[in-house]
């Protein structure tokens, strides 16, 4: 598993679409977009997106370990990722990521935003078809994992679509909402599936529902106790009006992220710290950070930190600094 391959690139143009193309099925993605649309597109698209994304990935993350179906083997695959090259490969969760996150926007929004359909569905067919193509191109999945994944992720859309605004109403106005969206998590991943070996499924899988935790809460404090901020606007034409609209745009996004990115780096430090206290390891013991009774904790507590902080913290020095 810790074996590389010498390659060499021979269309670049491939290579860096494709590299890219990865990176949207990857938390690098989730932590930039959902929180985006969040700030500047609308509240209820963005929980729509993070419960089906949720869902979806706590799905295929399960299923790989428990099918346990091996990934490509290299060589003759050339392998152009290593870090989840210990997980399952049966089925892709880019795949099912991409086509959750691209479909659940597209129909949450198809309503709510005058825009042609068919460049809607269009929009939506290359972006999840760009991040299947790339787990193709960089060696991680088979054809079939892919498939697989993009196919369970459209069951479950279909499935869930008819109980959107069922679960949406009782997340936002439910007294039990903040009790249940942060013990059912945890109960989940204290019982996730074991395995022989450590691979980095049960760990990617508590940062998405501790995110996903965070949120809600996040999203049932906001309808509770906060006015409704970050409604979808109409923009007339014009170039000073999209110009000044653009620049509230990425001034809420950069000191969104820029305070979201900060709050992950201090509670990874401030958790870790205290768990290694707890069980008497150093910080930067990878085994021992890799252990149930640390892992859940540390990356649960980070995350659902991460998605309060998105959905309560930010809007808040949103409106302190003017953006709204």
């Amino acid at each position: 598993q810790g074996c590389t391959q010498k390659y060499i690139v021979k269309n670049y143009f491939y290579y860096y679409l494709f590299k890219f193309s990865a990176a949207l099925g990857e938390e690098i993605f989730y932590i930039t977009f959902l929180p985006f649309t969040y700030w500047n597109i609308d509240h209820s698209v963005s929980r729509r997106m993070i419960i089906v994304w949720s869902i979806v990935m706590y799905i295929g993350q399960v299923s790989k370990d428990i099918l346990k179906w091996p990934r490509p083997l290299s060589p003759p695959v050339v392998k152009l990722e290593m870090r989840t090259n210990a997980e399952y490969g049966m089925p892709s969760t880019h795949a099912m990521a991409a086509t959750a996150i691209s479909f659940s926007f597209f129909i949450a929004t198809m309503n709510l935003y005058k825009y042609p359909f068919e460049l809607g569905l269009v929009a939506a067919l290359v972006f999840s078809t760009l991040v299947c193509l790339s787990r193709l191109y960089t060696g991680m999945h088979t054809v079939l994992d892919v498939i697989g994944g993009a196919l369970i992720s459209a069951v479950l859309l279909v499935l869930l679509y008819p109980a959107w605004d069922t679960i949406d109403h009782l997340l936002l106005t439910s007294p039990f909402c903040p009790l249940f969206s942060i013990v059912v998590p945890l109960v989940l991943c204290y019982n996730y599936p074991k395995l022989d070996y450590y691979s980095p499924t049960r760990g990617d899988t508590t940062m998405i529902l501790g995110a996903a935790a965070g949120a809600t809460v996040g999203f049932w404090l906001n309808n509770q106790y906060a006015a409704s901020a970050y409604t979808g606007r109409s923009v007339q034409p014009g170039l000073p009006l999209i110009t000044s609209t653009m620049v509230f745009v990425l001034g809420r996004f950069f000191v969104g992220i820029s305070v979201v990115l900060l709050t992950r780096w201090v509670m990874k430090s401030v958790v870790l710290g205290m768990l290694g206290y707890r069980y008497q390891f150093p910080i930067r013991d990878l085994e021992a950070r890799r252990r149930l009774e640390v892992e859940v904790p540390y990356k649960f507590v980070t995350y659902s930190c991460v998605g309060f902080t998105a959905t309560v913290i930010v809007p808040l020095l949103h409106e302190l600094l003017g953006l709204m």
